[in-house]
């Protein structure tokens, strides 16, 4: 299927590795252009110059913390007329609600609600004017089923997903939709933190928990974050212009809901 954004312009953070890698490289395989953004310098300029080479496309590389003002600065600089934006971060620690004082929630409200929202409100007037826009952001399958480790994520994400359920609403008329991705677990450095976490509370191995995990998703295994990208190239497609506001799962299975 031809997803219809060849020559689009896309901006897409934390795209260093992982899902956001696999967002970067399943527009990249439509003829999208990129802005890529992570705050490590060495991950990132791999991530496109792997990306250019394999797909022939436009990758501005851009070394940015988007919790910070500055960070979301540079973004602005060089975003140019973006067309599309993903927003992505790493999520919060794991533990228990008296691990964390006012200073780790604020931290997480920054990453995971606070700054995907100054992205998109830097971003959706241009998308507005020219009429046309998707915005995808990737937050968690524990906003929808909470994980009993992951409360400061679910807790952040919450708050973005309240937001874009008015917002996704009131932009939808010109043109742009704004979607959530839910990933559950995937093969990602995230997840193996997060499995090495767990057994080292249990004491457990990681093979254990990973064991553990795998038989509690139908699917029986962790998702391929290239698989995610595709979900997200798509929601970023001309074919996506009716699906609006909505917060998709991509978890193997694991959520068990009817609606």
């Amino acid at each position: 299927m031809d997803l219809g954004i060849r020559g689009r312009r896309a901006m897409v953070t934390g795209a260093s590795r992982g899902l956001g890698r696999g967002c970067a490289e399943a527009l990249a395989a439509e003829g999208v252009d990129l802005v890529i953004a992570a705050r490590g310098r060495e991950p990132l300029e791999e991530t496109a110059a792997a990306i250019r080479a394999r797909h022939g496309v436009a990758v501005t590389a851009v070394i940015a913390d988007v919790t910070t003002d500055a960070g979301r600065a540079a973004l602005r600089e060089a975003a140019g007329e973006l067309d599309i934006l993903v927003t992505n971060a790493g999520g919060p620690p794991p533990g228990r609600w008296e691990d964390f004082g006012p200073e780790a929630l604020q931290r997480a409200l920054e990453a995971s609600m606070l700054a995907p929202i100054a992205l998109m409100r830097d971003h959706l007037p241009g998308m507005i004017a020219r009429g046309w826009g998707r915005v995808v952001n990737i937050t968690s399958s524990a906003v929808v089923a909470p994980t009993r480790a992951l409360g400061l994520s679910t807790a952040a994400r919450m708050g973005l997903t309240g937001w874009v359920a008015n917002t996704a609403r009131e932009v939808a008329g010109q043109g742009v939709t704004i979607n959530n991705l839910l990933p559950g677990s995937h093969e990602t450095d995230r997840i193996r933190r997060l499995d090495q976490d767990a057994a080292e509370r249990e004491g457990l191995t990681p093979e254990a928990v990973r064991a553990r995990a795998l038989a509690r998703i139908p699917a029986g295994r962790y998702g391929d974050p290239a698989a995610f990208g595709a979900v997200c190239a798509f929601l970023c497609s001309e074919q996506a212009g009716y699906i609006v506001g909505q917060n998709i799962l991509v978890d193997g299975g694991a959520v068990a809901r009817t609606l």
